[in-house]
C-alpha cells in the first residue's frame, strides 16, 4: 500500500484549520476535515471531529466481525458523525471563543474489499480507476448546487465569489444529514482526499494526471499542495493520496 498526506496553512491563512487522520489496523480509515469559525475555533471543530469519528469507529468496526453487513457499517458511521457534532455542538455552548465553530468531514475506510464513504460539506473524495477519475462526494454548498441545476460550470464555479459557502457541517445544527454510500474497490484503483484549499484552485483532471504521473503518494501531495499555493494558496490545503496497487494475493 502506497499512502502519502500533508496539511498545508497555504500562503494567506494565519492558523490551520484542517486536520487529518489516516489509520490502518484491521481496517483501512482516511478521513479529512476542514474548519470553520473565529479565533481558533475552526482548528478546534476540525480537531474534535477527527478525534470523535476515528474513536467511534475504531470501537465498533474490525476486521474481524463477519456480521456487518453495509446497513450496519453505514449505521456506524451515521452515529460516528452524530457523536462529532454532538460534541462540536457542545464545546460551542461552553467555551464563548469557540461558538459558531463548525467543520466538513470526508472519511473513506476499506473494509473486506468494500469502501465505505461518510460525508458532510465540501470537503471531497475522489476514486481514479483506469486512468479516470471521478468524484465520490458530492459538495454541499451553494455553488454546488449552481452546477446540478446547470446554472454554471465547474468550471465557473471553481471561481464563483460564492464559493466558500457550504450549506452542511458537523457543529452548526442539532441534527445533520451525512451522505453514506458505498463502492467497491479494485487492485489498482487510487483514493484522493482533500479540502477545499485543493478542490478550489487544482480541478479533478489537473489531480488525476498528476497523480498518475508521479508513482510515490508523498510526491504527489506534495506536488498538489505546491501548485494550489502557486495559485494563491488562499486557503488551507489538505490532500491525501492512497494507491491500492497491492494484488489482493499478496499480504493476505
Amino acid at each position: 500500500m502506497n499512502i502519502g498526506a500533508i496539511t498545508d496553512i497555504g500562503k494567506v491563512r494565519e492558523i490551520n484549520e484542517d486536520n487529518f487522520c489516516i489509520f490502518n489496523e484491521g481496517i483501512e480509515l482516511y478521513l479529512v476535515a476542514d474548519g470553520m469559525g473565529g479565533h481558533n475555533a475552526g482548528e478546534v471543530a476540525s480537531q474534535i471531529a477527527i478525534d470523535t469519528i476515528k474513536e467511534h469507529i475504531i470501537r465498533y468496526i474490525s476486521e474481524e466481525m463477519d456480521d456487518l453487513d453495509d446497513e450496519s457499517v453505514k449505521g456506524i458511521l451515521f452515529e460516528a458523525f452524530n457523536r462529532a457534532n454532538r460534541e462540536i455542538l457542545n464545546r460551542s455552548k461552553t467555551d464563548d471563543q469557540c461558538e459558531g465553530m463548525g467543520t466538513t468531514a470526508t472519511l473513506i475506510i476499506k473494509l473486506k474489499e468494500r469502501l465505505y464513504i461518510a460525508h458532510i460539506g465540501d470537503s471531497r473524495a475522489y476514486l481514479i480507476r483506469n486512468k479516470e477519475i471521478r468524484q465520490l462526494t458530492q459538495d454541499h454548498s451553494l455553488v454546488a448546487e449552481l452546477v446540478r441545476r446547470g446554472s454554471i460550470s465547474e468550471r465557473e464555479a471553481m471561481k464563483h465569489p460564492q464559493k466558500n459557502v457550504i450549506t452542511r457541517a458537523l457543529g452548526t445544527d442539532d441534527y445533520i444529514k451525512v451522505d453514506l454510500l458505498t463502492s467497491d474497490i479494485q487492485p489498482l484503483d487510487i483514493l484522493v482526499l482533500c479540502t477545499d484549499g485543493l478542490s478550489n484552485f487544482v480541478d479533478k483532471y489537473e489531480i488525476e494526471k498528476l497523480v498518475l504521473e508521479v508513482e510515490d503518494c508523498d510526491d504527489c501531495c506534495r506536488e498538489l499542495v505546491s501548485l494550489a499555493n502557486q495559485r494563491g494558496g488562499f486557503d488551507n490545503i489538505t490532500v491525501i493520496v492512497v494507491k491500492n496497487n497491492i494484488n489482493e494475493s499478496e499480504g493476505r
